[in-house]
């Protein structure tokens, strides 16, 4: 249950996340505070269902870093440096991606302007991540199964004649 939670969490956070890479729409200070209330809704979920552990929040990260860079202020080297030390769940291409395509709805919000873009990715030169922008929404974990030894020793144990295994020796 665990890996198929992580599993569906991830797909949620990375189709989510390129939707917002994708539209300029989505890229807004209400979007993110929307963004982030459903996340946190997802993570009480979690929380409710016992499933903390399962490595699912976790696959949401990007995503909430993301949502938000929306919200935060997004003018002075200060801002630049928590947006740096903020962001690190996102490639430099994604933050100056949502940085770019940041949209203000109201008159109290501004443009993101084109030299805080620059101090950001002056701050992130060099950071060693993928120039990749979109997640990889087909992305699969791998599946385990737990060990469960078993309590019979296999020394006692008698394999039946009419399994026609004879040429196996005990050592």
């Amino acid at each position: 249950i665990k890996q198929v939670v992580k599993q569906m969490f991830y797909i949620i956070g990375a189709v989510t996340l390129n939707n917002l890479l994708l539209r300029k729409d989505m890229c807004s200070w209400s979007k993110g505070m929307q963004i982030r209330y459903n996340v946190s809704q997802l993570e009480e979920w979690l929380r409710d269902k016992n499933l903390m552990n399962s490595g699912a929040k976790e696959t949401l990260e990007p995503l909430i870093q993301a949502a938000q860079l929306l919200q935060v202020k997004k003018k002075t080297d200060e801002d630049a440096e928590a947006i740096c030390s903020m962001c690190n769940a996102l490639t430099t291409a994604q933050i100056v991606k949502v940085l770019n395509l940041y949209t203000p709805v109201n008159e109290f919000e501004e443009r993101v302007l084109v030299s805080f873009i620059r101090t950001i990715q002056v701050r992130l030169r060099d950071r060693k991540d993928s120039p990749q922008l979109l997640m990889d929404a087909k992305h699969i974990f791998p599946v385990t199964f737990p060990f469960n030894p078993s309590s019979l020793a296999l020394e006692t144990i008698q394999i039946p004649a009419s399994l026609g295994l004879g040429f196996i020796s005990r050592v």
